[in-house]
């Protein structure tokens, strides 16, 4: 088919395809460190594929009125499936950024990641006086854990060498560990409100260890991964049914500054990825 003609003919595909194009090409520039100046508090790069994966959805968006209602539906749900794929190119704690910004994100992570914890050390006391316990001992390690994390984090930010980021790997891991037991052992209360509330709590510390592991993995090489999901033995899949990525996607949305059908695709993208990688 004539290019040209096509371009013509199907002026909407056209430019979703160039958006795309845009934001591939975005992606792997700033994958290798590749900004092209600065931009307000971040990159040229960052902004023109913002900006492009913003005009994507919008033209994912835009009703069209065509004499086939089906093919109006189908084109829709491409540039739909075309918008997601963009925004999946550029996630924030999983596109392969620096060293140093990884470092700043995982520390800025760090009071969420105290006040889930502190939540979690208040919620014996809502419980049933029989499911006390065992929340309890289920959660035992976290404030030591939430400590250590809090410290690597610290300090890979102010000295991000290769010493430095395995004492993180080894701290994030142990952690998403503990959060994985913790789960586990949450299954076995019986009641279901101190289920239910026990859940919720442990969920908000594991969403943001999460996504420290997802950005320390960022950083890692492959040979540490690997090493990094042999220590894994509690694997994401055995505790998958009690996760809440509705109030995981809460949580990134708001600590990102974005719509929550983003974070929400970004959460499903970290579990698939650390899945895939051995956790």
């Amino acid at each position: 088919m004539n290019p040209i003609s096509n371009i013509w003919n199907h002026p909407k595909t056209s430019v979703a395809g160039l958006l795309i194009g845009v934001v591939t090409i975005a992606s792997v520039l700033s994958r290798q460190g590749i900004t092209l100046g600065t931009a307000g508090s971040g990159s040229v790069i960052t902004l023109v594929s913002g900006l492009a994966t913003a005009l994507l959805g919008l033209l994912a968006r835009d009703p069209e009125a065509t004499s086939s209602p089906s093919m109006s539906a189908g084109s829709t749900s491409k540039l739909g499936a075309w918008a997601l794929i963009a925004l999946l190119l550029q996630l924030p704690f999983v596109s392969g950024c620096s060293g140093t910004s990884v470092a700043q994100d995982i520390v800025n992570w760090t009071p969420a990641l105290q006040s889930a914890v502190a939540t979690v050390d208040s919620t014996a006391a809502l419980l049933a006086p029989a499911d006390a316990p065992i929340f309890v001992a289920a959660t035992v390690g976290f404030d030591a854990a939430s400590n250590l994390l809090v410290a690597q984090a610290k300090a890979y930010l102010a000295n991000p060498t290769a010493p430095v980021l395995e004492q993180l790997q080894a701290a994030v891991v142990a952690f998403q560990q503990q959060v994985n037991a913790s789960l586990l052992q949450a299954a076995k209360i019986t009641n279901p409100n101190s289920q239910q509330t026990v859940l919720n709590a442990i969920n908000a510390v594991g969403t943001v260890v999460l996504a420290m592991l997802a950005l320390v993995q960022s950083v890692s090489s492959k040979v540490a991964v690997a090493r990094m999901a042999s220590q894994s033995h509690l694997k994401l899949a055995a505790v998958r049914p009690y996760l809440d990525e509705d109030k995981a996607a809460a949580m990134v949305a708001s600590h990102y500054g974005e719509p929550v059908e983003w974070a929400r695709a970004q959460v499903a993208q970290v579990e698939l990825s650390t899945a895939q990688a051995g956790f």
